[in-house]
């Protein structure tokens, strides 16, 4: 019966399906999808939509109906003997019609502010993408560094027992299998630290991904970026230049402040009141009815709109600063990622070529000594610990190369996982 519940218990885990480590790719499809600021920067759109249906619409038409010289209080009006009455009815129907393209230009600066409001949600998706592809790195950086401690580690492990063997033979001292425990006890130390750093760079991630609860199974390829940036300096300042999407937005918040420039001059002019009237006088037994015309201009003779004209003009020569701003930081902002992946650039070919290998010789030598009794633990400790220092600073190089690689993207307006 037990045999049959653990044979049952084996088939059902067993049956689990595996889980998968997801890629770069996929940690931006879902962040995109599910990011909880992502989505709320989505209703500025439709807001700024709204905006522009409701700048389309034209004025409504008023209708007003006047009864007087009603004989509510059983005065008992007559024409011949009472100069109150008799009872008259007045019913009238008027436009406001806008001069001057009001509603033209109140379109135009609301259509350009949806656009504006597009491309500043199309400058937060490129903003958490680099945020996810920074996290992302940073994760499988933590991984690589504990990958390296776990080796180390096992080495040592093995190490001590080999040392527990020697100290039973009399080989060694008490004090020396102490020293290799020690080291291993620190380097095992330095793995649950490394440890805990993946656990939360996991968290983090995940918090960008959307996710509500983090899952403590989640797991990403680890892919690094290894290509090189196919522009020059001056291409990828002409192509940042082109493609940002918060420059464009500026652009087109300035077409906005001139249209609104336009329209708050439009304004100044008064729109033109139309009605019709008609007029229902019950006059004996036959009420007599007439119609009329109403026309109604306002007179701007004291507001003219000066304030908002200025307003408005004051937001076109903020929005050209701010475009002039932008320009320079865009410039800035390439050079110094381009200095910076130059610097990584070196660093990593500097570490491959002349560091890596030297430091894995010589702790390979040290190892063959020390177990042949020709070298120190000490010399032996020293050369684990440049190894692993050497080992980390390739990590950390590998991960910024590609950390530069994806700021250039991102600079540029450029997606590329």
């Amino acid at each position: 019966m037990r045999l049959g519940k653990a044979i049952l218990g084996l088939l059902c885990f067993t049956a689990l399906p595996a889980q998968t480590k997801l890629t770069l790719r996929q940690v931006i499809d879902e962040a995109l999808e599910r990011n909880l600021e992502l989505l709320a920067r989505r209703y500025d759109v439709s807001i700024a939509e709204a905006r522009v249906l409701q700048a389309r619409l034209r004025p409504n038409p008023r209708l007003g109906v006047d009864n007087i010289y009603l004989d509510l209080l059983g005065a008992g009006f007559d024409p011949q003997e009472s100069p109150a009455g008799p009872t008259e009815t007045s019913t009238s129907i008027s436009w406001e019609l806008e001069t001057a393209g009001k509603r033209r230009l109140r379109t135009q600066a609301a259509s350009e502010a949806s656009a504006a409001a597009r491309l500043g949600f199309l400058d937060a998706r490129r903003s958490l993408v680099f945020d996810v592809q920074n996290s992302y790195l940073s994760l499988v950086l933590a991984k690589e560094n504990a990958r390296t401690l776990r080796e180390i580690l096992s080495t040592f492990e093995a190490l001590v027992k080999v040392n527990q063997t020697r100290f039973e033979a009399g080989d060694i001292s008490r004090v020396e299998l102490m020293r290799s425990e020690v080291a291993a006890l620190s380097f095992r130390n330095q793995l649950r630290q490394a440890e805990l750093q993946v656990r939360q760079e996991s968290v983090r991630l995940q918090r960008l991904m959307g996710r509500a609860a983090p899952d403590p199974d989640f797991d990403v390829e680890e892919e690094i970026r290894r290509d090189a940036p196919p522009e020059t300096l001056e291409a990828l300042v002409s192509a940042a230049l082109a493609a940002r999407p918060d420059l464009e937005a500026l652009r087109r918040e300035l077409r906005r402040a001139e249209a609104e420039v336009r329209l708050q001059q439009a304004l100044a002019r008064p729109n033109v009141d139309i009605g019709l009237t008609h007029h229902k006088q019950f006059v004996g037994s036959l009420p007599g009815q007439s119609l009329g015309v109403r026309v109604e201009v306002p007179l701007p003779l004291l507001n003219r709109n000066q304030g908002e004209i200025e307003r408005a003009r004051q937001e076109r020569e903020q929005a050209q600063v701010r475009i002039r701003a932008l320009e320079q930081q865009i410039r800035a902002e390439v050079v110094s990622a381009w200095e910076q992946f130059q610097t990584a650039r070196r660093l990593l070919e500097s570490i491959e070529q002349e560091m890596i290998g030297q430091a894995r010789r010589v702790r390979d030598t040290i190892e063959f000594s020390y177990r042949r009794g020709e070298a120190s633990f000490i010399d032996l400790l020293d050369a684990q610990r440049t190894f692993a220092e050497t080992m980390q600073g390739y990590n950390e190089a590998r991960v910024e190369y590609a950390r530069t690689l994806y700021l250039l993207d991102a600079i540029i307006a450029r997606e590329k996982p």
